[in-house]
């Protein structure tokens, strides 16, 4: 199977679980994590390349980490020294 259809199985079985957890009331993480393991190699088989999906999942979490940059503010990341360094940050006032 080409990158294109397993990005479209990882895409609509990620938003369907997603979906169905969100409305129980958990987190859609815990979705997307079974969503994974029933479409996987282990499960169902419908996306049986594991190097294949390495490279899409890397590629995932580039996006997640890009994103997860674009919100982080440098006034909130100074706050948030101390707790992250514990005593080192007092060294540095």
């Amino acid at each position: 199977m080409h990158l294109l259809g397993q990005a479209a199985i990882f895409l609509l079985a990620a938003s369907a679980a997603g979906a169905a957890v969100q409305a129980a009331q958990a987190g859609a993480v815990l979705g997307y994590l079974a969503s994974g393991m029933v479409i996987g190699p282990w499960g169902l088989g419908l996306v049986g390349e594991v190097e294949a999906t390495l490279n899409f999942a890397e590629f995932g979490v580039v996006l997640l980490l890009f994103l997860i940059g674009l919100e982080l503010q440098p006034s909130r990341l100074w706050v948030l020294r101390r707790p992250v360094f514990g005593l080192a940050g007092r060294r540095w006032r």
